[in-house]
């Protein structure tokens, strides 16, 4: 499992392990039952604190990715995923909704909002 961390992102470092995971399970490359590695492993690894990898893990197993069993570890969900991606849909589609409505009042044209999303989107997949 490859995880990046950026210090020059603006997301803290938790929000990218979670992110970067969750997309793991939405794209099928972590399937249902998969082990994560440990707290500790994947801190050491990545050289950050534990504290910070139990973070992502708790956001994790608190949207439903990943269940944690005492003294066994951390394992991708057997929950739906098109559940899951459903969910994230809709609160992208809640942050579109305002993102269009503040554009409106602003006059920013359709194309400009789209080349913005385009731009902001390819920046997220570095």
């Amino acid at each position: 499992m490859d995880i990046m961390i950026s210090n020059s992102s603006g997301k803290p470092i938790y929000e990218q392990i979670t992110s970067q995971i969750k997309n793991l399970i939405m794209t099928g490359e972590l399937k249902a039952g998969d082990p994560l590695p440990s707290m500790r492993l994947l801190a050491k690894e990545l050289r950050i604190s534990v504290i910070t990898t139990k973070r992502a893990y708790e956001d994790l197993e608190r949207d439903g990715f990943i269940t944690t069993m005492v003294g066994r570890g951390s394992f991708v969900s057997e929950s739906n995923t098109e559940i899951m991606k459903e969910e994230q849909l809709r609160i992208v589609e809640g942050y579109l909704t305002k993102a269009v409505e503040v554009a409106s009042r602003s006059g920013v044209a359709l194309q400009e909002m789209t080349e913005i999303l385009e731009m902001l989107y390819e920046e997220e997949k570095r």
